[in-house]
């Protein structure tokens, strides 16, 4: 089981399974609830369920067998996993019996690659655990590291970059661990080079004794420590936890934890007397209650009847009336004569200058008029 350095959940494996267990070594004095996630092939513990960084990790690779503890207990709700690793042996408490069977479950189904036979589950639940085994029988063959030569980009891309990794140079690292003194005593760095790594450590004997190791990337996937015996390790993180565990926990890494309220609290001032005092927001269990939505008043829809449809007609063709009797009637269009015409007309007519006919051709007209009388 390894401890300390804290790698972001967001950098780690896909997570199959989570939820709260109490775990309990050979090296913990007592049981403690922590929140577990299994990500991949390791299980990750967590503080708290919205802590981002993880506290202690539990390899699967030596896995071994994981079985039910029936051992009497005080908290009969309770429900045990014996969860035997190569060289260790793992005590883990489920919330109730059927958080224990889907425990057992994701790590038999993780480690085996395959759901185990003699497993209590609903049909559903059987189903994730197949779909789990697909997931990480693909995580496995897509596992292979990309070949780059920049050491940030080759960080950024296995995503495994370890919480105490600064972005300095060799001197600067010098000074950020001689003021940074009281929270850790190593650091992780970029390497002189564009593709190593360096890990500097500044302890006190007689003065300050500071040290420089290279960590350069393998071809084949991996780091090595390039001491007199180079050590391989599968990441940057497994770099940094090889180095404290094999100090005896000396080495420290300078990680700047950031602190988060857990609860939520504001500042409110009197009006009467000006005093301002701080003040704690209750807590709710339910999401918060939602304003109710403005409703526009109903209108009562009207149908019409057999009366309304008649006097609505009526009401039509009076304005249709209306209408007609405002509109204007257009006056004829008067064309005026041509002079021609009018100089035709005159020569045509017989007329005094005055404009009149003349008696004579009257006398002439009547006479015919007569005649075809008596015909």
């Amino acid at each position: 089981m390894d401890k300390l350095t804290a790698r972001q959940r967001s950098q780690l494996p896909t997570c199959y399974y989570e939820g709260y267990l109490e775990k309990r070594s050979f090296k913990d004095k007592t049981s403690r609830k922590l929140w577990t996630c299994l990500c991949g092939n390791t299980l990750f513990f967590f503080n708290e369920k919205r802590d981002t960084d993880y506290i202690e990790k539990v390899d699967l690779r030596g896995f071994v067998s994981i079985t039910n503890d029936c051992s009497q207990d005080c908290n009969l709700g309770a429900a045990r996993l014996n969860l035997q690793l190569k060289g260790e042996n793992i005590r883990i408490t489920a919330p109730n019996a059927e958080a224990r069977e889907l425990w057992r479950g994701y790590i038999c189904s993780v480690v085996e690659l395959a759901v185990p036979a003699s497993i209590n589950l609903l049909p559903g639940q059987i189903q994730m655990l197949k779909e789990t085994v697909e997931k990480e029988e693909a995580r496995i063959n897509n596992a292979s590291p990309p070949v780059v030569t920049n050491s940030a980009a080759l960080v950024s891309l296995q995503g495994d970059k370890p919480a105490c990794y600064h972005n300095v140079t060799r001197l600067e690292a010098e000074l950020l661990l001689e003021r940074e003194a009281e929270r850790g005593n190593m650091l992780l760095r970029p390497g002189s080079t564009g593709s190593s790594f360096a890990v500097t450590t500044r302890q006190h004997l007689e003065g300050s004794v500071i040290r420089h190791y290279r960590v350069t990337p393998e071809h084949t996937g991996g780091f090595f420590i390039d001491v007199d015996n180079p050590v391989l390790c599968a990441t940057l993180h497994d770099v940094i936890e090889y180095l404290v565990e094999k100090t005896d926990r000396v080495l420290t890494p300078l990680i700047f934890e950031e602190t988060y309220e857990k609860n939520i609290s504001f500042i409110c001032k009197d009006c009467e007397n000006g005093e301002s005092t701080l003040l704690q927001a209750p807590t709710s269990l339910g999401p918060p209650s939602a304003h109710p939505k403005k409703v526009a008043p109903r209108i009562p829809i009207h149908e019409p009847t057999e009366e309304d449809n008649v006097s609505l007609n009526d009401q039509q063709l009076h304005k249709k009336a209306a209408k007609k009797a405002i509109m204007p009637v257009p006056a004829p269009r008067r064309l005026l004569p041509s002079p021609d015409r009018t100089n035709r007309a005159q020569k045509m007519r017989p007329t005094d200058p005055q404009g009149q006919i003349p008696l004579a051709a009257i006398s002439e007209l009547k006479l015919k008029f007569g005649q075809i009388a008596r015909y």
